[in-house]
């Protein structure tokens, strides 16, 4: 039986508070105006830079992949293992560090897993054979699993709903900022100090980013720069109780399953990109280390584009007085569309256009996880969002363990992109159709 769905003999009473839930999604003019402060921007643009940070940490290995597979004699399979390892980590961690960050939270929790990650990434510099190597990226993944989690708990505690797709969509864009600044980074710390010189300068820049965030970062009623008429505008939106919520309560929910399983079928694709397209353009174009940074940042421009742009888009029809359910799903509509060309992408011969292709579908990827990821703040209250968005998070790095093994394989055993990108132009709108079948109204969560 669904747990979200009446019982008959509950029908009417049950119904009746069906309409009063959708009607908790149409957002109604705010008390106090926007312009009350600004302060949440702040909090905002930190979370950009330690996202930032994140991805810079990930994304070494796959800037370093093919310098690492002469200087250590890697085949695809044996990078592709790395990149499992790394997966399997990181789904195992967002389930722990998910439910961790709302016990700690958001302040205490994320500096922990800032300090673990960075160390970790850091560590890699260590390294002298595969297993080493894989014994640092479960350390990484376990580590850098925190990041969502703890962002879209801030971004709750911080932002109306009206707010929280384009808060999503700034700090999202940091995971394209990040990978577009490692290849750009990377390449010059080599040339000087070696691929060891890279894991070390990029894991320590975390305990800069650590010494802003322990001083900046408090909830919105214990901040002395928040005003009182900013306050009131964060926490306009009608309250949740407080409490602790079990997975058990989360686990039959069918909004618990939409958002996981659009991240099982979407998350993967970002994965392809950041560790595959960097060979992609030495292995296909022809581009040597030093010669890659200009077409990444390109790819990376355009996904942050693509990130605050569909965060705006579903943030403005809400403020134009669009439920929250069509605002959020005619912008992921529009992404998922906007993917399909990157099915072409293999076979173009001209390497600006095949990089076109994938930044185009890299901001279409941004901006589609931006409004997935504020599904759950939409739908559950903050105490719960954590955990969510780690149970999501879990299932997008199972999804990654598929694309790793089987990018891995094809490329060893045929040299084509071809099945990748395919993959990669479909995804989407089988999980638009998903998410829409299981929340076609997008109600909140009705937790017990």
């Amino acid at each position: 039986m669904d747990p979200a769905r009446p019982t008959s003999a509950s029908g009417s009473l049950a119904a009746s508070a069906d309409a009063e839930a959708a009607k908790g999604n149409e957002q109604a003019p705010p008390a106090v105006s926007s312009y009350a402060g600004y302060f949440r921007w702040v909090i905002c643009t930190l979370l950009l830079f330690g996202t930032t940070k994140n991805y810079m940490d990930r994304n070494v290995l796959g800037v370093l992949n093919k310098t690492l597979q002469h200087d250590l004699g890697w085949s695809e399979i044996d990078y592709s293992n790395l990149v499992v390892a790394f997966q399997a980590a990181y789904a195992v961690g967002m389930v722990v560090v998910g439910r961790l960050i709302d016990k700690l939270g958001t302040r205490l929790g994320y500096a922990l897993a800032m300090i673990f990650w960075s160390l970790a990434s850091m560590g890699t510099a260590l390294g002298n054979s595969l297993t080493s190597f894989a014994v640092s990226r479960v350390a990484l993944g376990l580590g850098e699993a925190a990041v969502f989690p703890a962002s879209i708990k801030a971004v709750a505690e911080w932002f109306p709903k009206k707010e929280r797709a384009l808060a999503t969509g700034i700090f999202n864009a940091g995971t394209s900022v990040g990978a577009m600044l490692t290849p750009v980074v990377v390449p010059w710390i080599n040339a000087r100090w070696g691929w060891r010189g890279a894991f070390l300068g990029i894991g320590a820049l975390g305990f800069v980013w650590l010494v802003f965030w322990l001083l900046i970062y408090r909830k919105p009623e214990e901040h002395p720069r928040v005003s009182k008429a900013e306050l009131d505008y964060i926490r306009g939106d009608p309250q949740a109780s407080a409490g602790k919520i079990k997975w058990a309560a989360l686990l039959p929910l069918r909004q618990t399953w939409a958002f996981v399983l659009g991240k099982f079928l979407t998350d993967p694709i970002w994965w392809f990109y950041l560790f595959w397209v960097p060979g992609f353009l030495q292995s296909q174009h022809g581009l040597a280390l030093t010669r890659i940074g200009a077409p990444i940042v390109v790819i990376y421009l355009l996904s942050d584009v693509g990130s605050v742009a569909a965060g705006w888009l579903s943030s403005s029809m809400i403020k134009r007085g669009s439920t929250v359910n069509a605002a959020r799903k005619i912008a992921m509509l529009i992404c998922a569309i906007g993917v399909t060309p990157v099915v072409f992408a293999y076979r173009v011969e001209s390497t600006w256009s095949a990089v076109l292709l994938i930044g185009l579908a890299a901001a279409c990827h941004q901006g589609f996880s931006a409004n997935l990821f504020t599904l759950t703040s939409d739908m559950f209250p903050a105490r719960a969002v954590g955990s969510v968005v780690g149970i999501g998070g879990m299932a997008g790095a199972i999804g990654g363990l598929f694309i790793a093994t089987v990018v891995g394989h094809v490329l060893q055993w045929t040299g084509s992109y071809r099945v990748p990108f395919l993959i990669a132009g479909s995804a989407y709108l089988l999980a638009l159709v998903i998410i829409h079948s299981l929340v076609p109204r997008m109600e909140p969560a009705r937790i017990t």
